[in-house]
Formats: structure tokens, sequence, C-alpha cells
């Protein structure tokens, strides 16, 4: 049995290594003038995401086994550019999906998980009753602007302007690096959150137009508690995006992210009931029909002569 997502480990982030299939499992190996040629096997059924960063390969078995046992690979390129790919298991569960698809296709049912987003980021309560979505982005900026404020008047940082701009990677301050780092991998762990759930990337509730909309509004929620505070203690650090990875991976077995994430997406989507991870090995394809409901799949529904 694989574990669940909620259980499974947040991240691993690998550069300058080849992984490949042999067989006992996948393995990267690493390549130094020190230490020659190292192999160190990866958990594949435990990881929730890989990160692969610049100087990478992979060979096509080791993805399939990821593709399998349904561990998201992001490749984070040089400078933070970042391009996802996902993999799903094929008897994974729509039950989310189609909540996720009725909450979005509907504008009174979207607004409603978007306030109950800027609720959960900001208190219960503190977005005002009919609150347009413009009015809520305009709360969501100010209170994000008097973040930025507090924190860097408490690490002595002068004036502080939120910057990503890959075209000028390596003039930007050491808390946009770490800031940008850190919010990778956030990505990438919600990115394998939203895919283990079968949920679709795209449908966002307040981010639209790209396909991950849902995954930057899910990582938002956790943006001011994590990747925020971190980034702005990593100023003085000579190499802030790797001490960003690191410190935030260390920090995530405290804060256990992954459960919270899957209780969060399904308490939004669905907040009067109570939910655990659907599992794919219990549950057969079923069949719709527009009368009677879900129809068992997987037999003969034809009349017998």
């Amino acid at each position: 049995m694989l574990p669940r997502v909620a259980d499974q480990m947040s991240f691993l982030y690998l550069d300058i290594v080849r992984i490949q299939q042999d067989d006992t499992g996948v393995l990267a190996e690493v390549t130094s003038e020190q230490r020659g040629t190292e192999t160190v096997y990866l958990p594949t059924a435990a990881l929730s995401c890989v990160l692969l960063g610049p100087g990478t390969s992979i060979t096509a078995r080791a993805l399939t086994t990821f593709a399998r046992h349904g561990t998201t690979v992001v490749f984070a390129g040089a400078g933070g550019v970042r391009t996802y790919a996902g993999a799903q298991s094929d008897s994974l569960s729509t039950t989310w999906l189609e909540r996720q698809a009725r909450a979005w296709a509907d504008d009174q049912r979207r607004l409603a998980v978007a306030t109950a987003m800027y609720e959960k980021r900001f208190g219960t309560g503190s977005a005002t009753p009919g609150a347009t979505l413009a009015q809520l982005r305009g709360f969501e900026g100010q209170r994000v602007k008097a973040l930025y404020q507090l924190l860097a008047k408490q690490h002595n940082i002068g004036r502080f302007r939120r910057a990503y701009d890959p075209a000028t990677w390596d003039s930007q301050d050491p808390v946009n690096l770490a800031l940008s780092s850190a919010n990778t991998c956030l990505y990438g762990i919600v990115h394998a959150a939203v895919l283990a759930l079968g949920c679709s990337p795209a449908l966002g509730f307040i981010h639209q137009g790209n396909q991950q909309a849902f995954v930057y509004d899910i990582a938002d929620l956790y943006k001011a508690e994590l990747t925020i505070p971190l980034a702005f203690s990593l100023n003085a650090t000579p190499n802030p995006e790797a001490a960003a990875r690191r410190s935030f991976r260390d920090g995530l077995r405290l804060y256990k992210l992954l459960p919270r994430i899957v209780a969060d997406i399904q308490n939004l989507l669905d907040p009067s009931t109570t939910h655990d991870v659907p599992d794919p090995d219990e549950q057969l394809v079923d069949l719709w029909d527009p009368v009677t409901g879900t129809v068992p799949g997987g037999i003969n529904h034809g009349t017998n002569n």
C-alpha cells in the first residue's frame, strides 16, 4: 500500500545529478571530484514531490516510476523560472474534482470559496460581509504590505519592495531571492497535494488564466506564516536561495504542512462535511446516470437473454 498524501514526506530538491531506474528502484548518481560517483536511492513511494534543479537529467523509466507512485515532478530552472510536470494515477477518484468544478462554475459559490480563503489567511470575520472580489484583493494587498513593513523593521532592513523578475535575478536583494526560492518549494508541495486529491491545478478561485491558478490560491494560505518570515530572516545569508530551501524543508517537519493542505482544500470545497482522503483502491470507476445518479461500473448492464 502506498502512503496517503497526508502521510508523505514534503519534497526533495536535487541538482547536478543523474536520476535513473535500476532493478532495485530509482536512484540519483552524484559525481564530484573529491568523492567520485555516489549512488543514493530515492524513497519514491513516500515523496510528495521532487524538485529537479539545474544540471539534472532523468530517464524515462525513472519518470514512469514517479508517475506510478503519484509523485509530482517539478522542474525548477536557474533564476527560479518554474515549469511544472505532474503525474496522476489513472485510478484516482474524481470526487474532489467534481466538487471543485461545481464551485468554480457557480459565480456565487466561487466568491464564497474566495472569501473563505481570505478569512483563513486573516481570521474568521475579517472579510466584510458582501465584499466583492476586487475589495478582497485590496484588503489582501494592504495586509501583506503591512506584513512586509513589519518584518523589514524587525530585521533592520530599509524599504522593501517585492520583486520577481527572472531577467534581473542576480541583481535582486537576498530577501526577494529567498522568498522566490521558498515559494517555489511551497508551490511544488501544494501542486502535489492538489494532484493527489484529483483536483485541477488550473481551476483557481482567485487566480485565473494559468495552469497553476488553484496551486497559487492554496499556496497563498501559508505564505504569511511560512515563506515570508523565513525570507526576511535570511536577509544576511550569503546564499539565500539554498538556505531558504534547506530551512523551509526543515521547518515543514514542525508545521506538518501536507495534512493541513489536504484538510484545507477539502474544507474549502465542501465546508459542511468532514471528509477523509479517498482511497482509489476502494472505489471502482462509476457510471453517470441523469435519473438514478451514480451507477456501479465494471459490470455488464445488458439485458440477459
